[in-house]
């Protein structure tokens, strides 16, 4: 709802045991066309949120009997997606930051330097609470969290943190094993944010050399290095507005971890060969797979960059601790694989979801996407089986590790014969693949999850 001066308003609770700040909260508040109701202490905003609907709970954090914690607790068991701004004296930022990690909107420290402050993080929390309350949404049984879709309940805290996190101007660090969908977190946090209208600009700092990296991120001026004929802007610049995901951060070499580091404490960057200063307006989400605290134990990694980045950690969990969003993701996977190839309508047997269902994905949701498009490969029609379903082929053997994890199995129950038909069915993916990559045979290759000279061999041995 807007007033008259087409601003939102809501309902507040101001949870505050001091009465002339409490009133003073409340005038403010009022003043501006919200709806206030006044708690003195932690248990009667407590029984208030029980018995009252609200877009916003202002607290404090030091209240007798039930403080501010309790009270952001109290407020999301019992209304989700209501907003939390919690109340902290100087000196007890800590505090504060444990109350966004357990889901706090944001923090207010007093005394208030303003009561314009006081209104900016109503209005804030209010157009937000708008996107929060939007930003999980129930398809098919399956949950969609910004672009991350999930079942499993231990996703559970990780759509929460995001949805929490997102509206913030924090920095967040990403932790998980590789595939784990670190850059669909970060492309989350980016949508549900208020920059969702800028670029999302991403870096992986693992697919570059180190001077080649820091002309990415920085940008160069002409002739700053051989082969610099033009002046280029790095992609910290292009993601102006937005957010910048630096993705494999755990490979950046200490010199690059300094200049990092002036992006995050001064917001501010120099174009490789240049002088000018230019402001960074981003938003910076970073992902690791790396142990970041035994690097800085050895010395290859800055601690202080490292707590400048990990304001909000949040770990994603491997797929083996998840085995419920195999079949969304799954589901989600062969609709885009199929989109891609031109065969809409593709859609997984009982046997065959079954099948991945049980599997241990060491490579997680990546290793799960190939398995996919080799099953596609290998169908003859829209309906993947088990017997499509390769798993963990090593050194491109792909008949040897699909006997060796069960797809002989599933052959035998139809009464077929292991090794000539597997034979087949690689002889058949091999065609499908070049023809799918119009004849492109390193693509093909990355297709079928083998080497190169693997597929030279083969396509020999086919004579293909």
């Amino acid at each position: 709802m807007k007033d008259a001066q087409n601003h939102p308003v809501g309902s507040v609770l101001v949870a505050e045991d001091e009465p002339g700040l409490r009133a003073f909260l409340a005038e403010v508040l009022e003043g501006e066309g919200h709806r206030v109701m006044l708690a003195a202490s932690g248990l009667e905003a407590q029984a208030a949120l029980h018995a009252h609907a609200f877009d916003v709970v202002l607290t404090d954090l030091k209240m007798p009997g039930l403080d501010g914690l309790g009270v952001l607790r109290a407020a999301k068991a019992e209304q989700p997606h209501v907003a939390v701004i919690v109340l902290t004296a100087h000196g007890s930022v800590d505090s504060a930051v444990e109350a966004m990690r357990l889901g706090a909107f944001d923090y207010l420290q007093k005394p208030l330097r303003s009561p314009n402050q006081l209104r900016t993080l109503v209005l804030r929390a209010l157009e937000d609470r708008g996107v929060a309350a939007a930003s999980s949404s129930q398809v098919n049984g399956a949950s969609r969290t910004g672009e991350l879709v999930w079942q499993d309940p231990v996703m559970a805290p990780v759509a929460s943190a995001l949805v929490r996190v997102a509206p913030t101007q924090a920095t967040v660090l990403l932790i998980g094993e590789s595939g784990t969908g670190k850059e669909v977190a970060a492309r989350s946090v980016h949508q549900l944010s208020r920059r969702h209208a800028g670029p999302f600009v991403a870096v992986n700092c693992a697919v570059l050399s180190d001077n080649l990296l820091e002309s990415e991120l920085f940008g160069h001026e002409k002739g700053a290095f051989t082969g610099a004929v033009a002046t280029r802007p790095g992609k910290i610049e292009l993601a102006a507005g937005g957010t910048f995901f630096l993705d494999e951060l755990g490979e950046l070499k200490l010199d690059l971890q300094a200049k990092l580091l002036r992006v995050l404490e001064g917001r501010t960057f120099e174009r490789l060969g240049g002088t000018r200063t230019y402001a960074a307006d981003v938003r910076i989400v970073a992902a690791t797979h790396r142990d970041l605290h035994g690097m800085i134990q050895a010395g290859t990694f800055r601690e202080d960059l490292y707590h400048r980045l990990a304001v909000f950690p949040i770990r994603l969990p491997p797929l083996r601790e998840r085995p419920g969003d195999v079949p969304v993701l799954a589901t989600a996977l062969l609709s885009r694989i199929g989109t891609e190839l031109g065969r809409p309508g593709l859609r997984l047997d009982g046997a065959a979801l079954a099948r991945l269902k049980s599997a241990t994905f060491s490579g997680n949701v990546r290793e799960l996407r190939n398995v996919l498009e080799r099953a596609v490969i290998l169908a003859p029609d829209d309906i993947i089986e088990a017997s499509h379903i390769w798993l963990d082929p090593t050194a491109g053997h792909l008949t040897e590790a699909a006997s060796r994890r069960g797809s002989s199995h599933a052959l035998s129950a139809a009464g077929i014969g292991d090794e000539e038909t597997l034979e087949a069915l690689e002889r058949r993916a091999i065609e499908r693949a070049l023809a799918a990559q119009g004849g492109n045979r390193r693509r093909a290759a990355a297709m079928l999850g083998i080497g190169l000279r693997t597929l030279y061999e083969k396509i020999k041995r086919y004579e293909l």
